[in-house]
């Protein structure tokens, strides 16, 4: 087994430890150190950015009927001595200011940047708080700060790999769907499905205000594809579609930018990669267990 083969899963099994070391100590009755809300600070890279009003209202008043049922996570500020900053709990440190508490319970942790970014996301995405846009840019933020591969993204959150590469895909939005799918107006599946289409604004638009579904949505865009060459024989015009339906297929499994260019009755595919890893990534999904380098 090969270094890149042996670091996500060790990188896993810690945040697994870690998780499970801090509900171990409030399981065993250990009590939390008790802090001023003043004295906490949010982390500035965490992942989640839409906290809904009225979510933060009812945790309120959840907190103030029954406590804190579990403390927020925290490490030491390296800015201000005696501070901390947030890495998981900063929905229930906004709740706690609203129900007027003056200190939270805290689980102090020394963490370094990496492992605080990790834990953020897993922990918001198993309370499924994260929004989609929130959860592929903080996997995009592994991907460039920490040089981490769709695999290991896959490994360390528990996802499978497409699902790391589907989410990555929603950052190639254009800007006016990113809008409606932080209001709410699209899912990430129809979000996917807007961006097989040649203008996935326009698409975007029409499945929000016709509600379809996402296979209608998926539908939609194919059509709305072919309708763009309509001068173009009905049979090169549904190639087309399937060309782009390839594409995709191929960039969902290999989780990285793929292109077919057809020249006569051949061809050719041509995959982008950044790092010799992600070339390793395509070794792996073909069978082939050796280093490329």
């Amino acid at each position: 087994m090969t270094d890149t083969d042996k670091r996500p899963r060790r990188l896993a099994k810690g945040l697994s430890a870690l998780l499970g070391d801090m509900n171990d100590h409030v399981a065993a009755g250990d009590a939390p150190a008790r802090v001023p809300i003043e004295f906490l600070r949010p982390n500035p890279r965490q992942p989640r950015r839409v906290f809904v009003d009225e979510d933060l209202q009812s945790l309120a008043s959840s907190i103030r009927e029954r406590g804190f049922l579990q403390p927020i996570v925290v490490r030491p500020d390296a800015e201000i001595a005696g501070n901390y900053e947030i890495i998981a709990g900063e929905r229930r440190w906004r709740a706690a200011q609203i129900a007027q508490l003056h200190d939270v319970p805290v689980v102090v942790r020394a963490l370094s940047d990496q492992e605080a970014l990790e834990i953020a996301l897993v922990e918001n995405m198993q309370r499924q708080d994260l929004m989609p846009l929130e959860e592929a840019t903080g996997y995009q933020r592994l991907i460039d700060e920490y040089h981490h591969t769709q695999e290991d993204l896959a490994k360390v959150v528990g996802r499978s790999r497409s699902h790391v590469a589907n989410v990555l895909r929603l950052l190639t939005l254009p800007e006016e769907v990113k809008v409606m799918l932080e209001a709410g107006n699209l899912t990430a599946g129809h979000a996917r499905a807007a961006l097989g289409a040649a203008d996935p604004a326009e698409v975007a638009r029409e499945i929000a205000a016709r509600g379809l579904n996402v296979r209608q949505a998926e539908r939609l865009a194919k059509r709305k594809a072919a309708s763009k060459n309509p001068r173009q024989p009905a049979s090169l015009a549904t190639r087309d579609v399937d060309t782009r339906d390839l594409e995709r297929r191929l960039s969902d499994r290999l989780g990285l930018a793929v292109r077919i260019h057809h020249r006569g009755p051949g061809g050719e595919l041509r995959i982008h990669y950044r790092t010799v890893e992600d070339l390793d990534d395509v070794l792996r999904g073909l069978g082939d267990r050796r280093r490329t380098s």
